[in-house]
């Protein structure tokens, strides 16, 4: 009969569904993740931001010429592949507010341009950078690129398949929260006084404005507490390495729980947290101390950490989703406060040398701010949450 001709439910009404709700203009998490790494575009093209000249030259003359013979693989990668998740991700942002796939792509690859005209026109007028057309040509393919691999990904379904599995795992408006979780690692990247202790940047800012204020009337007033605990700090304890550690964990799987639906699938998100951890810590510890000292971050107190914080986050799978945001948010203020008392890295300013004096400085101090920010994004994130209609 003709009924029994027509496909089940299931998967393929899934991606019906989910196609629906992409035509419909329903919020992405690759706007906010697009403007995000456009922002580390910026960081890592301009850094240090210092030393700033001007010259009677036109900066635009760099566009006519001739194509430099001097170049590396290095700087092949790194402009070419280095612009592609940017197009991906505007592509995709842009075919998720509705918008044609030929328009889509002529609007990120105009971004991808002008960002990096504007990045190469900038550099000008910085000391210890060049401003290259081929640069600029790499980065305008990179662009293009990214949008074609985003283009074949959506005419061949996989962007809907995701929105179906999103939809499966997490809320509707769970954009931000998966922004914050894509965030996460690369703050990892940046020494940490203990593994997963990401936040300390309040030591920073107070040098910083101790600096601000050196020489002025204001440092009379603000001495006694800019410099009450300006000694050097004490090495943490055994027991305050492992609660920080636990909470270095606890808080991502918490911000998770916070999008995710109860259940089983929150443990996955859990140890899939804690692999992505593990992993990372070891890329950093490899890029800042050697490959032979990769997994030097392993102590029994910091592997007791990460047991402990699984452990924690599998009882938590099914709590509602404004209770994990409420123990979220106390967990990272409690990690920020405890890494705020931890000492510096003994070994990050030989490490920083390095870093300086090579080509990674234009990832480490992306790395850098994402680490000291990511906490505080994720509480102002945790304490939106709280508040919002859809929590459970």
């Amino acid at each position: 009969m003709l009924f029994r001709l027509r496909p089940p439910g299931g998967a393929f009404s899934r991606l019906g569904a989910a196609r629906r709700r992409l035509m419909s203009g329903q919020r992405s998490s690759a706007a906010p993740l697009a403007w995000m790494y456009a922002a580390l575009i910026v960081y890592a093209s301009l850094y240090p931001f210092s030393g700033w000249t001007f010259s009677i030259v036109s900066p635009w003359a760099f566009l006519t010429l001739p194509w430099s013979r001097w170049w590396t693989a290095f700087d092949l990668i790194s402009n070419l592949l280095g612009y592609m998740p940017l197009g991906a991700l505007v592509f995709g942002a842009r075919v998720r507010t509705g918008s044609g796939l030929r328009r889509s792509f002529g609007v990120t690859l105009a971004f991808g341009v002008a960002l990096s005209l504007t990045m190469e026109t900038l550099q000008n007028f910085l000391p210890h950078r060049v401003a290259s057309n081929v640069d600029l040509a790499l980065n305008s393919a990179g662009t293009a690129l990214g949008a074609l691999v985003a283009w074949l990904a959506h005419t061949r379904g996989g962007v809907e398949r995701w929105q179906a599995l999103r939809e499966r795992w997490f809320i509707a408006s769970s954009a931000g929260g998966l922004s914050l979780l894509v965030l996460w690692p690369i703050g990892l990247l940046f020494p940490t006084p203990v593994p997963l202790g990401v936040g300390q940047v309040l030591p920073r800012l107070r040098d910083a404005l101790v600096d601000a204020v050196q020489g002025t009337p204001a440092a009379a007033w603000l001495e006694p507490w800019l410099q009450g605990d300006a000694g050097p700090a004490s090495v943490l304890s055994p027991g305050s390495e492992f609660i920080a550690v636990t909470l270095g964990l606890l808080a991502p799987c918490l911000v998770a729980f916070s999008v995710a639906h109860p259940g089983w699938r929150r443990g996955v998100l859990a140890l899939g947290a804690g692999l992505i951890a593990g992993l990372t810590t070891t890329l950093s510890t490899a890029l800042n101390f050697g490959p032979q000292h990769s997994l030097a971050w392993r102590t029994p107190t910091v592997l007791a950490g990460f047991a402990f914080a699984l452990v924690l986050a599998l009882a938590l799978a099914w709590v509602p989703r404004r209770a994990a945001a409420g123990v979220g948010l106390i967990a990272l203020a409690a990690l920020v406060a405890l890494v705020t008392q931890a000492p510096a890295d003994p070994y990050f300013s030989q490490s920083l040398q390095a870093w300086e004096q090579g080509r990674f400085i234009r990832f480490h101090g992306a790395a850098q701010w994402v680490g000291w920010l990511w906490p505080y994004a994720a509480m102002a994130y945790l304490l939106a949450r709280i508040g919002a209609r859809d929590s459970g």
